[in-house]
């Protein structure tokens, strides 16, 4: 037989044809009757949406979703989750196709009164004390119950935290805190009109900062005011502290970069629309204020002159007000009674520790200052949440509030579109990193405060990195 022959000959041959019976068949877990695995599947999707639609991290949400369905019969489960879906896959072995749910996540109202809910009920879950059936319409009556108060309270608890605001950052003047106060509940009010018609949130960032930007500036104009700087810059800030900023760290830091990169997209989308917003106010502003005659050189002195951190102050001013802050914003974002008093006491402890940090006597820069502050915040609410059973989410985003780079951000925007000066752009960078500072700060906290509740024992090798919601007692399968 020649050379070519045997080739075509090996060319020819063909394996033999694999039958059930022939390969190495893996089966899975005994599972539930279908019906009951949607019905699980479907429970820790909607759990899942309602941590991510109040900023819980995305590794929350998969260690949340792996506890509850395989506390009820479902040990392997594959959890996938991006900034808008969740996809929960169980496996079924070799043999059979594998079981999909998705659920898009559309709402992204926070409600901690929610979240606290959930969390209980996830315990409950976890420990086997309740059934499927029984928490799913218990999960049913928590989502759709209107909120604890009325809007009108949220309103008045965004104008308390501008108050405070404009006190931390360095405004003794009543006059300064009542005209924050006052055009914060009126960017909140016109805020939701306009959301009620499906105005686009960038939309809404715009006239948010271009309203507050306008009332400082008439208020300094009817001189109702020393400067427009600090009412501006505490209306920023409120605007700023729904974003998910804590969220999108805890997601880049534990590698889930599909989900940090759409929260940092929106977090800079929205910052985009308060920029447009105080930079057109500031723009039309100085031009009215120069065609009535009026000291424009005075006026841009007067609001370039702000600081971007505030050394008047002694260190418990700045704590009370930081805590007064952290509080509104907790009670703006409906929080129960016992997080709400925590999370005032998280906000205390981050102004008193960032103030004690960049006063004269110390000096550390203020980003670094922001970021041991939100350290602090982030291990000794992780310690506490845990031990007195509520959201440490909650205590998180509120210590973040009274930090937040409102000055520093309306001191570029000055700069930019005012003075027509490049340094602005270095202003804003610097806001920019402060912020991630702050996120960093938290996650950092909490995952230094995990050997703490864990008394140092296995259980804190078999976790899943920083734990901000969900269930603190990992499950038998590891979270990679």
């Amino acid at each position: 037989m020649g050379i070519t022959q045997r080739a075509r000959g090996v060319l020819r041959r063909r394996d033999p044809v694999e039958t059930v019976g022939t390969r190495n068949a893996v089966y899975g877990p005994a599972l539930p009757e279908e019906s009951t695995v949607h019905l699980v599947m479907d429970l820790g999707l909607r759990i899942g949406e309602v941590q991510m639609a109040s900023g819980a991290g995305a590794s929350d949400v998969t260690a949340t979703i792996i506890g509850v369905v395989g506390a009820y019969g479902l040990p392997h489960c594959e959890v996938d989750v991006i900034y808008t879906s969740i996809t929960v896959s169980c496996y079924r072995g070799t043999e059979e196709v594998p079981i999909t749910s998705l659920r898009v996540v559309r709402n992204r109202s926070i409600d901690y009164t929610r979240l606290a809910d959930v969390e209980d009920l996830v315990r409950k879950i976890t420990a086997g004390e309740i059934s499927a059936s029984d928490a799913y319409a218990e999960l049913d009556r928590i989502t759709s119950a209107p909120h604890p108060f009325p809007r009108w309270v949220a309103t008045l608890a965004w104008a308390g935290m501008a108050a405070s605001l404009s006190v931390l950052l360095g405004g003794g003047d009543p006059r300064l805190a009542a005209v924050a106060a006052v055009a914060t509940a009126l960017v909140d009010r016109i805020g939701r009109m306009l959301n009620k018609r499906a105005l686009p949130f960038f939309f809404q960032q715009a006239v948010g900062g271009m309203i507050a930007t306008s009332i400082a500036l008439a208020c300094y104009a009817a001189k109702l005011l020393p400067t427009p700087a600090l009412a501006v810059a505490a209306s920023i800030i409120v605007l700023l502290s729904g974003m998910t900023v804590v969220g999108s760290m805890q997601d880049a830091i534990t590698g889930y970069n599909v989900t940090a990169a759409g929260r940092i997209a929106e977090l800079a989308l929205m910052s985009a629309g308060l920029i447009a917003g105080v930079v057109l106010a500031l723009y039309v502003g100085v031009q009215i204020f120069d065609q009535f005659g009026g000291d424009t050189a005075n006026l841009l002195q007067t609001v370039g002159a702000a600081r971007i951190e505030s050394t008047v102050l002694l260190i418990p001013v700045q704590a009370l007000a930081g805590a007064s802050t952290s509080a509104c914003f907790a009670l703006a974002s409906y929080a129960p009674p016992r997080p709400l008093v925590i999370a005032g006491l998280g906000g205390a402890v981050a102004a008193g520790v960032s103030g004690a940090l960049t006063s004269t006597a110390l000096g550390v820069n203020p980003v670094l200052a922001g970021a041991i502050a939100t350290t602090v915040v982030g291990f000794t609410g992780g310690v506490v949440a845990r031990r007195l059973r509520i959201p440490a989410l909650v205590i998180a985003v509120s210590g973040v509030a009274p930090l937040l780079p409102g000055l520093a951000t309306y001191r570029g925007l000055y700069e930019i579109a005012v003075v027509s000066d490049p340094a602005g752009m270095s202003t804003l960078m610097l806001a920019a990193a402060t912020g991630l500072a702050l996120g960093a700060g938290v996650v950092l906290g909490e995952y230094l405060a995990q050997p703490v509740r864990s008394r140092l024992g296995r259980l804190e090798r078999r976790l899943a990195g920083p734990r901000l919601s969900g269930p603190l007692r990992p499950t038998r399968r590891r979270l990679e």
